[in-house]
């Protein structure tokens, strides 16, 4: 849209969390695809704070797109130094923000150089907003939530936010078995955060107190090492005995699952049900993914980086309402009702 209106432009971005340059997180292979893509696009690989990649700036004419290194090698780059995002404002005449994923971080490259410069929100950006607002205004009912992942801590801003809204929430991944064992279970090895117990138990309070239906794993795969056809077993979740860890929910719960998302009319996923990257400790996440796609005349929206990835191995994206770019960014919009690049923007 920008380069038909004749604009030049210039791309700053991230890659990984690097403790500084580091040659394995640079963006060189960025700007091979993206050559590809655009033909009048080149890579420089210089530091977006940096008089070079002022001086190659300058030098764009209309119809060029410059991308430049890694913004998270600059030391400034997510403390939002000032000094730092007025060298990103003598990049261009206009700042656009597009990089949802990213918006709930204050740096200097969404928040910092949005202050210096007439500041917009890209198409992307305005998609994800209209999609993830959806749930929080007036959802249709019944809504049900699917959240998995690893700690019950990442989640606990979401599920406040949410439980006064939804009617069903389904709680998959290691997250499960600080519950399962909140409630007296079990667990073996599994993943656990015992000092997150009583919070846990809380919840479920809460959940029960807002007659919203809770569903935990029935039962679980277990194996004793994480690792690619490891021999697994399958174990009723609040009995698993040690030396065996829960790696994904198991078949009972698969099923139990699918028949709980049954008749929803908005339904949000965030958060693997397994260690969905080790087979066959995938195939929770993959059942739930079916499980929504599935579901007919409803709007759905999917979060988060291993759930994004189950949607796509199922190919399975178009029968989604929506698939949000950002995992952290849409939880926290989902608990704040807006994020630190968005607030920027106003």
């Amino acid at each position: 849209h920008l380069l038909e209106g004749g604009a030049s432009l210039v791309l700053l971005s991230h890659l990984g969390r690097p403790k500084g340059p580091d040659p394995k997180y640079s963006l060189a292979p960025v700007g091979e695809a993206l050559k590809r893509h655009l033909p009048g696009a080149r890579f420089a690989p210089f530091p977006p704070g940096s008089e070079e990649a002022l001086r190659e700036a300058e030098g764009l004419r209309p119809g060029e797109v410059l991308l430049l290194e890694n913004v998270r090698f600059e030391p400034g780059e997510e403390k939002n130094d000032p000094e730092l995002s007025a060298r990103y404002a003598r990049l261009g005449e206009a700042f656009v923000l597009d990089a949802f994923g990213s918006a709930h971080r204050a740096h200097a490259s969404v928040v910092g150089v949005a202050r210096l410069l007439p500041a917009y929100a890209g198409f992307l950006m305005e998609k994800e907003v209209r999609a993830l607002s959806r749930l929080l205004q007036g959802p249709e009912r019944p809504y049900a939530v699917v959240l998995g992942g690893a700690k019950v801590s990442d989640k606990i801003g979401v599920i406040e936010s949410l439980l006064p809204r939804i009617d069903r929430l389904l709680i998959g991944g290691a997250m499960a078995f600080t519950f399962l064992k909140a409630l007296g279970g079990e667990v073996g090895r599994s993943l656990l955060e015992e000092d997150r117990l009583d919070l846990a138990k809380d919840l479920l309070g809460r959940a029960e107190a807002l007659g919203v239906r809770v569903f935990l794993p029935e039962d679980v795969v277990a194996a004793e090492r994480i690792e690619p056809g490891a021999e697994t077993r399958v174990f009723p979740a609040r009995a698993i005995p040690i030396p065996y860890m829960g790696l994904d929910i198991g078949p009972k719960t698969q099923a139990a699952f699918a028949e709980a998302l049954k008749g929803v009319r908005t339904a949000f996923w965030n958060g693997p049900m397994g260690v969905f990257e080790v087979p066959p400790f995938d195939q929770g996440t993959l059942a739930v993914g079916r499980a929504l796609a599935g579901l007919e005349g409803a709007f759905t929206v999917v979060g988060g980086g291993d759930s994004v990835a189950a949607v796509n191995r199922l190919g399975l994206q178009d029968r989604f309402g929506h698939v949000s770019t950002g995992g952290g960014a849409s939880l926290e919009f989902l608990e704040k009702g807006t994020l630190p690049g968005i607030e920027v923007l106003k």
